[in-house]
């Protein structure tokens, strides 16, 4: 029988202390791609046209995008002008408080609770980072006290069923796989048996894909709708995982797989090796779908729900 971990509560406040220090290293290159070169900007001067240019340029060069840069000026410039700021250290507040702002809408955890089995699915293009994440996720819901059955929806590559079954061990859960196969029929059977268990989660991977890839992208349709024939009210959750090295391409891929499946989150994966950690701003901005969860590392427990705050803070740290 499958065991559950469970969480000291005694530790937690040391747990969360350990996780905010984490989340600054990891995001070092995108602070000083970012949060550096602000503080560079506005660390002395006065406010004028050039340093709103500058500002506009360091923002794009940090894959914060157009939309969310034009945003971010434009109240940087209204506040500068209302409140008759003159120096450009003034705006270091504005500029964080703004930036804020604009993400705090993207956090908002993820809520399994009325439903048995909760079925998530997980889509994502290739090397995203998707199998991995699911592996993750089930230390999360573990130490949350929950049971967890992984479907190995990618019968595509071997590789990934292995990978998959390896992540299952690592967290003493169990996974329903078939070396071929209809990746709907996997999860299909997935998800009846987490019923016959009385399971709480269930994990659905499924291959990876590029967006242009269009009949991949309508069997990824497919795949909702058996998933739904299985629990008419599932998925309950679809959840995109992007890499955050891919920048701005990360918010082509949003749209591109919110209009084929109707997204209800994003998982933002390997913050802890890019520079390009803005494009969260770009997705506020462009495409605003909860950001779940962000992952910054290789251990089972570098997952955690986005906090729109605790980010801003280890980017400007």
């Amino acid at each position: 029988m499958f065991s559950f971990l469970k969480q000291d509560p005694n530790t937690l406040g040391a747990e969360a202390t350990n996780w905010t220090a984490r989340l600054k290293q990891s995001l070092t290159r995108t602070r000083n791609q970012l949060g550096g070169q602000l503080a560079r900007l506005l660390g002395s001067g006065k406010i004028d046209e050039t340093l709103y240019q500058e500002l506009e340029t360091t923002l794009l060069c940090a894959d914060v995008g157009v939309a969310a840069t034009e945003y971010l000026l434009e109240n940087l410039r209204a506040r500068a002008k209302r409140e008759n700021l003159q120096q450009a250290t003034e705006l270091q507040g504005v500029l964080r408080q703004t930036l804020l702002e604009l993400l705090a809408p993207l956090a908002k955890p993820l809520d399994t609770a009325g439903r048995r089995p909760f079925v998530i699915m997980l889509a994502g293009v290739n090397g995203s980072g998707k199998t991995t994440s699911i592996g993750k996720l089930a230390r999360y819901f573990r130490t949350q006290g929950k049971s967890v059955v992984l479907a190995a929806g990618d019968t595509f590559r071997a590789a990934a069923r292995e990978q998959l079954q390896t992540w299952a061990d690592r967290n003493n859960v169990m996974v329903i796989s078939q070396e071929t196969g209809d990746p709907g029929a996997v999860i299909f059977d997935a998800i009846h048996a987490a019923k016959a268990r009385s399971v709480d989660i269930v994990l659905a991977d499924t291959a990876g894909r590029l967006p242009t890839q269009l009949h991949l992208m309508e069997e990824i349709k497919k795949v909702k709708r058996v998933i739904a024939k299985a629990e008419p009210s599932a998925p309950h959750e679809i959840l995109l995982v992007l890499d955050a090295n891919t920048g701005q391409h990360a918010v082509d891929q949003v749209k591109a797989f919110d209009e084929a499946l109707g997204l209800t989150g994003l998982i933002i994966a390997k913050l802890d090796g890019t520079a390009k950690g803005g494009a969260i701003a770009a997705i506020a901005r462009t495409r605003p779908i909860p950001v779940r969860f962000i992952g910054i590392g290789e251990k089972l427990d570098d997952l955690r729900p986005f906090d729109a705050a605790e980010f801003v803070e280890a980017v400007f740290a």
